[in-house]
């Protein structure tokens, strides 16, 4: 018996409507669910209506005559294209055979990164037989515990063996210091900025279409840079930055330390006897600076403060508590503006302010600092014996006392 067009019209906007939301083997059931209420002719129908091959319905037939439980899946078990990995079965050792002299970090680690870009190692692998696209190789290298990686600022040299212990003396020291209502700092020298109108790192919002225009290039100018020098109260939360126009010395870092005092110190603390200085172990403030100790010494002679200096480690720099407290939210305060001239760098250092109550005074320094200044062995000597400078037993090299001596 024929089965009529109006059969066939309605079969056809039904699976229209159903075809769409069903998996592989639903749809077969389906069509062959249809095909069997029809009976004879409906194998036929249903392929006209549906665009199926015939050989689809008929297996759809045979299934539901069979009675078969579901399968819970949309192709038997083995049915479908195998992964590539199963038909090549070497792709995944040769993947990693070209990574591998790449890799970075610990090898044991379960995370591990490549530089190689999934396009040249799709190539690579095709031209030696594993016919692979780069997506499957992002996948692959995903699935193998890769990612995309950028370099981290962490290794500053070795580690010295007395590293932990002597952030231990730090601590120790600090506290003390706190404890008792004396002043404890952390001083360090900001990056050189040029002062001009030249690119600074990082945006700010402005009209659509109209960037601060700057230089191409980096040449310095007539202005020169900008050495910013800085003072962090860890008790206060308060920063001090005097921003020199010569040399970055150990004359000018303990200039700014006598400014910040006299300024903010004094009027803060108005009862220390103490001050305890943390600082790099390099640059202005280095522990083998001797111009360094001297200036400090007259300073602790003029102030009346016994000031202990403690360095940081080797290769500890960025864990100075000025770097993280001071000088990151300088630097996120002028991203994206060029610092023109002097005052703007000393205004936009001053309006630096955080969420948890930091505050800044900045100030310019146009002073002269020469460079080159010779501290005779005499010198240093005179100071030991004095009692001027005292080194402490525990590395004294890098923890020492500045006692005020009669002038």
């Amino acid at each position: 018996m024929a089965i009529n067009r109006d059969v066939v019209d309605a079969l056809k906007a039904k699976f229209e409507a159903v075809l769409p939301h069903l998996d592989e083997r639903q749809q077969r059931l389906v069509l062959a669910g249809e095909a069997h209420s029809l009976g004879h002719g409906g194998i036929a129908a249903v392929a006209r209506a549906s665009g199926a091959s015939r050989s689809r319905i008929s297996l759809g037939v045979a299934e539901l005559e069979a009675g078969e439980a579901p399968l819970g899946r949309a192709r038997r078990s083995g049915g479908g294209r195998k992964s590539l990995t199963e038909t090549d079965p070497e792709l995944v050792t040769a993947l990693l055979a070209l990574v591998e002299p790449t890799r970075r970090g610990d090898p044991e680690s379960t995370l591990a990164w490549t530089t190689l870009s999934t396009r040249k190692l799709a190539d690579e692998l095709t031209g030696a037989g594993h016919k692979v696209a780069s997506d499957t190789v992002a996948r692959l290298l995903h699935e193998n515990g890769f990612s995309l990686q950028a370099n981290s600022k962490t290794l500053e040299g070795a580690s010295h063996p007395d590293r932990d212990a002597q952030f231990s003396y730090i601590n120790e020291q600090a506290t003390a210091h706190l404890t008792a209502g004396d002043p404890v700092i952390s001083v360090d020298t900001k990056k050189k900025e040029l002062v001009g109108d030249y690119k600074n790192s990082g945006q700010e919002w402005r009209p659509a279409g109209d960037p601060d225009k700057v230089k191409v290039h980096d040449f310095k100018g007539e202005l020169g840079k900008a050495n910013p020098y800085g003072v962090y109260d860890l008790a206060a939360d308060t920063g001090w930055v005097s921003v020199g126009t010569d040399h970055d010395t150990a004359e000018f870092a303990v200039e700014t330390i006598r400014r910040w005092w006299n300024t903010m110190g004094a009027t803060a603390y108005p009862t220390a006897s103490r001050l305890l200085i943390t600082a790099d172990g390099g640059g202005s403030n280095g522990s083998r600076t001797r111009l360094w100790k001297t200036e400090l010494a007259d300073l602790a002679t003029e102030l009346g403060l016994t000031i202990t200096v403690c360095h940081l480690p080797p290769g500890t720099s960025k864990w100075n508590k000025i770097e993280h407290r001071l000088f990151s939210h300088i630097s996120m305060n002028w991203r994206g503006r060029p610092l023109t001239s002097h005052e703007v760098v000393v205004q936009t250092i001053a309006a630096t302010t955080t969420r948890t109550g930091l505050t800044v005074h900045a100030e310019l320094d146009t002073g002269s600092y020469p460079t080159g200044i010779k501290i005779p062995d005499s010198t240093m000597l005179a100071l030991a014996e004095s009692g001027a400078l005292t080194r402490h037993a525990w590395h004294p090299d890098w923890n020492y006392t500045l006692a005020p001596t009669p002038t």
